[in-house]
Formats: structure tokens, C-alpha cells, sequence
């Protein structure tokens, strides 16, 4: 190997561990800093955390609405390992006609506080999975720095359901750099436009991970994955790999 690539790779390398130390011990079934503050009657707990650099985001899955009252649900189906088991479906009404919406959404959260920085000196990078397969296609983007969004705003004072959401965009701007907590709940369906089509009916895997990201470089992120009804089928390479894998184990045994 050449002396330059050899440096290239050692220092590639470093980046990487550096990343993965960064963001090695996230935290299951847990509360975020300070409250959820978002919608209304949606309580804390069961969300995957990571916390670096002063900044805490989390991930979950939650039932969006009880069939039976229309109320809002805090149901997770949160595993303990940053996995959810979420029912695949459409309830009757829910999202109104030619809308695909799931019974289940995924709540998100930042929280800069400890970093003594505002929302607006990050950046962020939300990545959604619309493949129901083993396999994944990402949707990302920047769910912070845009022109206006219906984020709930608020800091390590605000209580339950009591964030502030902007009027208009030049309130929004104002409270990304005043605000330290941002909180939201969404559906897949929200985001459903080609090449992101989404089935609510499918049995599948859906990944999701949210990144912070500084002026000096990574910062931390969170994954979960969320098992819709009986999860996602392996395809037929997948089941050939496991069957020989199988086969192997068989030949094994017979020689031992």
C-alpha cells in the first residue's frame, strides 16, 4: 500500500471510530429532556436517546389513535433495543379520503440545552425508510433549519403539551434560535410522494435515524426500527443465503 493511502486510511478510520464513539450507548425505553411537550395528552417515555456534545435526540414509535375513542395513544410497542412493534392499517377515516395515513406515527425530539447552544446553531439530518422490505430507502433532509414547519418549541422549563408552534415563517426563524427543545410527531403518509410511496396496509420494516450535526462535524444520532404487523418478508436471495447457511450447519454436524 502507498504511504498516502495508508494515511488516508488510518485517518479515514479514526473519523469512524471517533463517530462510533461519539454515539456507542444509546439509551431504550427512556424519557427525553424535559417533558413532551408536543400535541396533547401524549405522555414521556419509550423513546431511544443519544446524548453527545450537549445534545440529546431521541426516536419512537407510537400508536397514532385508539380505534375504539379516536384519542390520542401512548402506546410505543417498544422492545427494550431500539425496535417497535407497530399494527399495519388504516383506521377508517383517520387522515380523510386519498390519504394513506398508518395507524402508527414516529415522535421525534432535539434538545440543545446542555450544549448552551440554540436549535439554530446545528444542523440536522432526519432520515425515513419508505421500503417495507429488509432493504431500505431513505428519505433525508434538514427537519430544523427550513423556511416554516408546525414544530412544537420550547426549553427544559416547558410542561407537558404546553410547546409553542410558529405562525407564520418569520416566527418560526425566531423560535429556532431562541428555542433548546423541538418536538414533532409524524406519519409516513406525510412524506408520501414519488419515489417515497408508502403502503399503511404492508407488513414490513421501516428504519429511522436523526442526526445533529456542528459547525466542527458529527455530532450524534439515534436509530430505531419499527416492525409493522408480522414484519418484513425475506426475499429470495435472502431465503437461498439462509438455506445454505442451514445446509452448511447440517454438513457440519454430520462430520463432527
Amino acid at each position: 500500500m502507498q504511504t498516502g493511502n495508508f494515511f488516508k486510511l488510518t485517518a479515514l478510520c479514526a473519523a469512524l471510530g471517533a463517530s462510533v464513539a461519539a454515539n456507542a450507548a444509546p439509551v431504550f425505553d427512556a424519557n427525553v429532556t424535559n417533558n413532551v411537550i408536543m400535541g396533547n395528552g401524549i405522555t414521556n417515555g419509550g423513546f431511544t436517546v443519544n446524548t453527545a456534545g450537549g445534545v440529546e435526540v431521541a426516536l419512537r414509535a407510537r400508536e397514532r389513535h385508539d380505534l375504539a375513542s379516536d384519542a390520542p395513544t401512548n402506546v410505543t410497542g417498544s422492545n427494550g433495543n431500539g425496535t417497535y412493534n407497530q399494527n399495519a392499517g388504516e383506521p377508517a377515516g383517520f387522515g380523510g379520503a386519498g390519504q394513506n395515513r398508518a395507524r402508527w406515527n414516529f415522535d421525534w425530539s432535539i434538545n440543545t440545552t446542555a450544549s448552551g447552544l440554540n436549535l439554530g446553531r446545528f444542523t440536522y439530518r432526519l432520515g425515513m425508510d419508505f421500503d417495507p422490505s429488509v432493504n431500505t430507502n431513505f428519505q433525508t433532509f434538514d427537519l430544523i433549519n427550513v423556511a416554516f414547519a408546525d414544530h412544537s418549541f420550547g426549553n427544559n422549563s416547558t410542561a407537558q403539551s404546553a410547546g409553542v408552534e410558529a405562525a407564520n415563517a418569520a416566527g418560526y426563524s425566531a423560535l429556532v434560535t431562541s428555542s433548546a427543545l423541538v418536538q414533532n410527531s409524524w406519519n409516513l403518509d406525510f412524506f408520501d410522494t414519488l419515489p417515497f410511496v408508502f403502503n399503511p396496509l404492508a407488513n414490513g420494516n421501516y428504519s429511522f435515524f436523526l442526526e445533529a450535526i456542528s459547525a466542527q462535524g458529527f455530532v450524534t444520532r439515534t436509530d430505531i426500527e419499527v416492525i409493522v404487523g408480522t414484519g418484513a418478508v425475506p426475499e429470495p436471495g435472502s431465503l437461498a443465503l439462509i438455506g445454505l447457511a442451514l445446509a452448511g450447519l447440517a454438513v457440519s454436524r454430520r462430520r463432527a
